[in-house]
C-alpha cells in the first residue's frame, strides 16, 4: 500500500500527540525578543541526530554527540537559546551547556542525559547562565501541548530569521497513522555537510533506535543537505529527531518493510518543506533558486555541480539583478571537479533553453527578463552523462545579506 502523507494546516512542533513546548524571552536577547525554547515528551523518546562536520564545534554539539550515545531511548527533549552560539567557549562552554541540561532535569524532571541542548548566535560568547537558569525554570513552567505553543517555541530559535520554520504531516499506512512535525531556525552560515541549522523533528511513531538514525539521515540528504545559502558552515549545525512511540502501532524494526518507507517519506516530506522554507528566507534573499542537474551518472557529481552552481557568487548576484548571465552558470558547472563534455552540457532558465552545444542558443532576452522578474527561479542543468538527477535550492546575493552580516555584532 502506498502511504498517504497530508500536510496539516497551522501545524508545530506540538501538533505531534504527547509532546509539549514553550517559548520565552529570557533576557538573552538585549532587544527583549524570545530567545529561549523547550521541547517535552510525556514519554522518553529514541532519539538520533545529525551534527555539523565543522571541526570548530559548539559545546552544546558535543554534549549532544555525548548524551545520545548514553541514552539513545530515554530522552525527554531539548532546551534551545538563541542569541549565543556558546561556540569556541572552552570548558566553561561544556560547563554550562551541562548545567543548561541538568537544569531542565531539575524543573521538568528526569536526569539531565535525558535532555539535549542547542545553541544558536555569536560564537565566542559565554552564555549569561543566571538568565538562562532562571530561563529553563520559566519556560517549564509554561510548557504546554496547544500548537501556539509549538509556535512560540519556533520563534524562539530564530536569529537573523524573519519568519519561523514549521510543518507537519499525518501519515497513514493501511490502518496505522503517526505524526512528524518539525521546527527549524536559520537564515545565513547555510552550506551543510552532515546536518545543517538547527532542526528538531517529533514524531509519535515508534521506531527502533538504528532505523530512526538511518530514517534521519535519509532525510536530512535529501534535503537539509541540498540547499546552501551562503557557503559557510556553521559551528552548531544539528538536526534531532525525537520519536515518542506513542501512536498505535507496531514498532518499525525493519528497514525493508512498508511502514519504514512511510516513515521516512513522511519526516523527508517535512524536512523537505522546511529546507525550503530557510532558503526562501535566506538573509537578503529576494529570490528562491531552484536548481536541478539532470544526466549525472551518478547522484553524487549531479549535487557536486548543483551546490557549485548554486555556491556561485557571480551566479547568485546575477539573478539578484536579473542578468541572465547563463556563462556564470556554466563556468560554475566547469569548475565543480566533475570529468564531463562541454558540448553536451545543456542549460536551461524556466523554459528558456540557454545553451546547447557548449554554446548559446535561445537568447531571448526578453523572456529571460520575464521569468527572472518572478519570486521562483527553476535552472536545468542536462550534463549528458547518464539518467540521474538531483535538485538543489539556494538563495540570490542581495546588498541586504552583505549589510545583515557586516553589522550582525552590533
Amino acid at each position: 500500500m502506498v502511504p498517504r502523507v497530508r500536510v496539516i494546516e497551522n501545524g508545530s512542533i506540538t501538533t505531534t500527540p504527547g509532546f509539549e513546548a514553550a517559548g520565552i524571552a529570557a533576557g538573552i536577547k538585549a532587544d527583549g525578543a524570545l530567545d529561549l525554547a523547550m521541547v517535552r515528551s510525556v514519554a522518553p523518546c529514541t532519539g538520533a541526530a545529525v551534527f555539523t562536520t565543522n571541526l570548530f564545534q559548539a559545546a552544546p554539539v558535543i554534549y549532544d554527540r555525548e548524551t545520545l550515545h548514553r541514552n539513545p531511548t530515554g530522552l525527554r527533549g531539548v532546551v534551545i537559546n538563541s542569541g549565543c552560539a556558546n561556540a569556541c567557549t572552552g570548558d566553561q562552554g561544556m560547563r554550562d551547556t551541562r548545567a543548561t541540561a541538568a537544569a531542565a532535569a531539575q524543573y521538568a524532571g528526569g536526569s539531565s542525559d535525558d535532555y539535549m541542548v542547542m545553541s544558536t548566535g555569536v560564537i565566542g560568547q559565554l552564555l549569561p547562565m543566571d538568565t538562562v537558569l532562571a530561563g529553563v525554570e520559566t519556560a517549564t513552567r509554561r510548557l504546554a501541548s496547544a500548537v501556539d505553543a509549538g509556535h512560540r517555541a519556533a520563534r524562539a530559535i530564530m536569529t537573523t530569521d524573519t519568519v519561523p520554520k514549521e510543518m507537519a504531516v499525518l501519515v497513514e499506512i493501511d490502518s496505522v497513522r503517526f505524526t512528524v512535525a518539525g521546527m527549524a531556525k536559520g537564515a545565513g552560515m547555510i552550506s551543510p555537510n552532515m546536518a545543517t541549522l538547527l532542526v528538531v523533528f517529533t514524531t509519535d511513531a515508534d521506531i527502533a533506535p538504528e532505523l530512526a538514525q538511518q530514517a534521519l539521515m535519509t532525510a536530512v540528504d535529501a534535503s537539509l543537505n541540498m540547499i546552501t545559502i551562503d557557503g559557510d558552515m556553521s559551528t552548531n549545525d544539528t538536526a534531532m529527531l525525537l520519536a515518542n512511540g506513542e501512536a498505535e502501532m507496531a514498532q518499525i524494526d525493519a528497514a525493508d518493510s512498508v511502514a519504514y518507507a512511510a516513515f521516512v517519506d513522511g519526516l523527508t516530506r517535512v524536512a523537505v518543506g522546511l529546507a525550503q522554507g530557510l532558503v526562501r528566507d535566506g538573509e537578503g534573499a529576494t529570490r528562491f533558486i531552484e536548481i536541478c542537474v539532470t544526466g549525472a551518472a551518478n547522484r553524487s557529481e549531479a549535487r557536486r555541480i548543483g551546490m557549485s552552481v548554486a555556491n556561485s557568487a557571480l551566479v547568485k548576484t546575477a539573478i539578484y539583478g536579473q542578468d541572465a548571465n547563463w556563462g556564470r552558470i556554466v563556468c560554475a558547472v566547469g569548475y565543480a571537479g566533475v570529468p564531463l563534455d562541454p558540448d553536451a552540457v545543456r542549460v536551461w532558465l524556466g523554459d528558456l533553453e540557454l545553451v546547447r552545444d557548449g554554446g548559446p542558443y535561445q537568447i531571448d532576452e526578453e523572456r529571460a527578463a520575464e521569468i527572472l522578474a518572478q519570486t521562483d527561479i527553476p535552472i536545468r542543468i542536462d550534463l549528458g552523462r547518464g539518467d540521474v538527477e538531483a535538485t538543489v535550492w539556494t538563495s540570490d546575493l542581495s546588498h541586504a545579506y552583505v549589510d545583515i552580516n557586516a553589522h550582525y555584532r552590533t
